[in-house]
C-alpha cells in the first residue's frame, strides 16, 4: 500500500474504530467476538483500500463487511481457527455500555437468531433500508420485514412483565 494510502487508512481507523467496535459487538453479542470482528474487516478493507476510499461511504462500506463476514461465520462455524495469541490490547470506550449496558435487553437480543439480529442492527443502528437491508444479507426486502416483525415482537415479549395472578386458585373458586 503506498504510503498516502497507508496514512489516509490508518486515520479512518483511529476515528471510527470506537464506532465500528461498538457496532460489531451489537451486531455479535459477545466483546471477544466483536474484537475479531473489527480486527477482520478492516484487515480486509486495508487490503482494498486504494478502492474503498474513492467510494462515498468507507464507514458503510467496512460495516457492511462485518455482517458479512459474521454472517458467514455463522453458517461455518467448523471453520473457525483459535489461537493463543493475545490480542495487543483491549479497546476501550465509554460509549459502548449505552449500546450493551441493559442486561436484560443484550440477554433477549443475543436471544434472537443471527439473521433477526442482523436485520435490527442494520434498520436501526445504520438506519438502512429493507431493500439495502435485503441486498448486504442476500434476501429480499419482504424477509427483511418479516424478519424484523419476528425480531421485534420477540424483544416486546422478553420486556413485557409476567401476568399477574389475582389470587389462587380457591380464592377464584370461591371468590
Amino acid at each position: 500500500m503506498p504510503q498516502a494510502d497507508l496514512g489516509a487508512f490508518e486515520e479512518f481507523v483511529e476515528h471510527r474504530l470506537a464506532a465500528l467496535f461498538r457496532y460489531a459487538c451489537v451486531l455479535t453479542g459477545d466483546r471477544h467476538d466483536a474484537e475479531d470482528l473489527v480486527q477482520e474487516a478492516l484487515a480486509r478493507t486495508g487490503a482494498a483500500w486504494w478502492r474503498v476510499r474513492r467510494r462515498h461511504d468507507p464507514e458503510g462500506y467496512v460495516r457492511t463487511a462485518m455482517v458479512r463476514i459474521w454472517a458467514n461465520r455463522r453458517r461455518g462455524r467448523g471453520r473457525e481457527h483459535l489461537t493463543a495469541d493475545v490480542p495487543e490490547r483491549p479497546v476501550e470506550d465509554a460509549g459502548l455500555d449505552r449500546v450493551t449496558g441493559d442486561a436484560a435487553f443484550d440477554a433477549a437480543l443475543a436471544g434472537l437468531p443471527p439473521r433477526m439480529r442482523a436485520v435490527l442492527v442494520l434498520r436501526y443502528l445504520d438506519q438502512l433500508p429493507d431493500a439495502e437491508i435485503a441486498a448486504v444479507l442476500g434476501c429480499s426486502a419482504g424477509t427483511v420485514r418479516s424478519q424484523a416483525a419476528r425480531a421485534l415482537a420477540k424483544l416486546r415479549a422478553a420486556a413485557a412483565p409476567p401476568p399477574q395472578r389475582s389470587g389462587t386458585r380457591e380464592e377464584e373458586a370461591h371468590g
